[in-house]
């Protein structure tokens, strides 16, 4: 069959089959099927919740805490010394905001959200690996395929997007994981991300090239009266029932993801917010501006990704780049959002697989290894507390002291301030219940507001 790719991908992710825009009256005038279970409708949390969305910013590469938000003094005083290979921060740190927040010189837009922002300053991961640590971030397990944090997510809580996706995974890494780290694995496919591209990409497959609308049309009608005999033999299969709603799903975004997808219809001072007319900013201000209108809409689970962030070498000048790229954009979210009363109910999550190491890696005072035993990831809004730094590393920084939280320790209070208990969020498989935090996690309630 000609058309066998398309439709396997529409099972997959809902968007294969979406080139049938003309033929939205054809479709109304034509006998309703059988109501069948929506996998992705809104869910009751297991208590009140703090946020109701998670944007997740992800740093590719292991982003220095040492010199952006983790101030170590002696650290610098150990470099003078000649202390080892010890290395102090290439940038300058100073209190910021009202909280005396100490954050660097590279993020010096978003230093004036610091009465905003949680810093998690004893994240650990138990691995060095690029590969490893980034699967365990997304999935809580470096070994083995699981279903991802954004997966589990829309698994509990369903969405409130009607014709988007729950899960929406914008310019997201082709490495270390790649589509694993926004799968669903075990859970039924409808969960997974849906991946989109800010660079003028849109989504895949939007437009079917090899049927005309009404061949299509026949084709649709034939697939779904073929879904629902099986949903007729097996009433209740969250498979069927899944790609029964793909289809459905993916007929409202005709519409939906256009004009999500249209930022030509924001202000200019929202351009200017965002950084969109800057070259240096600009893809990474697309994917925030992306972000706060899918949110508006009720996307669950957004995920952007930043890469570039793996600095053996120029320090200084690579991780300066890359922060400027990234610092403007995400100051206007949060400041966008507060604006639009939306950051309390809106959880955001940045950081990278794991930090940076305290010695200087390869050329003297030139870069740094990574290092997963202490670093830095950041929350703000959605119920945690602003202006305020949870744990510690030691006074060189390699290693996490106090607040210690573990990449199950941090699923776990992702979904807490989701109002979601992680032992009780379980799917059975394989013969036994697994979740996102496995048989650990616990929650960081140091952090809530």
């Amino acid at each position: 069959m000609t058309t066998r790719r398309s439709i396997l991908q529409s099972t997959s992710t809902g968007f294969g089959w979406l080139a049938f825009n003309a033929l939205h009256q054809q479709w109304a005038n034509a006998a309703a099927p059988p109501k069948t279970l929506n996998p992705l409708a809104p869910k009751p949390p297991h208590f009140t919740p703090k946020a109701k969305r998670v944007i997740f910013m992800f740093m590719q590469g292991g982003p220095s805490h040492l010199d952006t938000f983790d101030y170590k003094p002696e650290l610098v005083k150990a470099q003078e010394k000649k202390v080892a290979k010890y290395m102090g921060s290439v940038f300058e740190f100073k209190p910021r905001g009202k909280s005396g927040l100490m954050i660097s010189d590279a993020f010096p837009e978003l230093s004036k959200h610091a009465d905003d922002l949680c810093l998690l300053n004893g994240m650990q991961t138990r691995t060095n690996s690029h590969q490893m640590a980034t699967v365990a971030l997304h999935i809580g397990n470096e070994t083995f395929v699981r279903p991802s944090m954004g997966a589990w997510i829309v698994y509990g809580l369903g969405t409130e997007a009607e014709d988007l996706p729950g899960f929406v995974t914008i310019n997201p890494a082709v490495s270390n994981g790649g589509a694993m780290n926004y799968g669903s694995a075990f859970l039924p496919a409808t969960f997974q991300g849906t991946s989109l591209n800010s660079g003028g990409g849109g989504v895949p497959d939007l437009y079917n090239e090899r049927l005309s609308n009404t061949q299509q049309l026949k084709q649709i009608e034939f697939i779904q009266k073929a879904n629902r005999r099986l949903l007729a033999g097996d009433p209740g299969n969250p498979e069927i029932e899944g790609i029964i709603q793909s289809y459905e799903l993916a007929y409202k975004m005709q519409t939906s993801v256009p004009e999500v997808l249209d930022l030509d219809k924001e202000p200019q001072h929202v351009r200017e917010l965002y950084g969109l007319d800057n070259r240096d900013t600009e893809r990474f201000g697309t994917q925030c501006l992306m972000a706060r209108r899918m949110a508006e809409k009720g996307v669950r689970f957004i995920q952007l990704t930043s890469n570039g962030w793996d600095h053996h070498n120029e320090l200084r000048e690579n991780l300066g780049r890359q922060c400027a790229s990234i610092d403007k954009p995400i100051a206007g979210l949060i400041a966008d959002l507060k604006q639009r009363d939306m950051l309390k109910d809106t959880l955001i999550l940045w950081g990278g697989e794991f930090g940076r190491g305290s010695g200087y890696d390869n050329t003297p005072y030139n870069g740094r290894g990574h290092n997963g035993c202490g670093y830095t990831m950041w929350m703000a809004g959605g119920g945690v507390k602003g202006g305020f730094t949870y744990g510690s590393t030691n006074d060189m920084g390699d290693t996490a002291e106090t607040g210690i939280i573990t990449t199950h320790d941090l699923h776990a209070t992702v979904l807490h301030l989701l109002g979601i208990n992680h032992e009780r969020l379980t799917y059975r498989y394989s013969g036994r219940n697994f979740r996102l935090t496995d048989v650990a996690g616990v929650v960081a309630k140091g952090i809530l507001a």
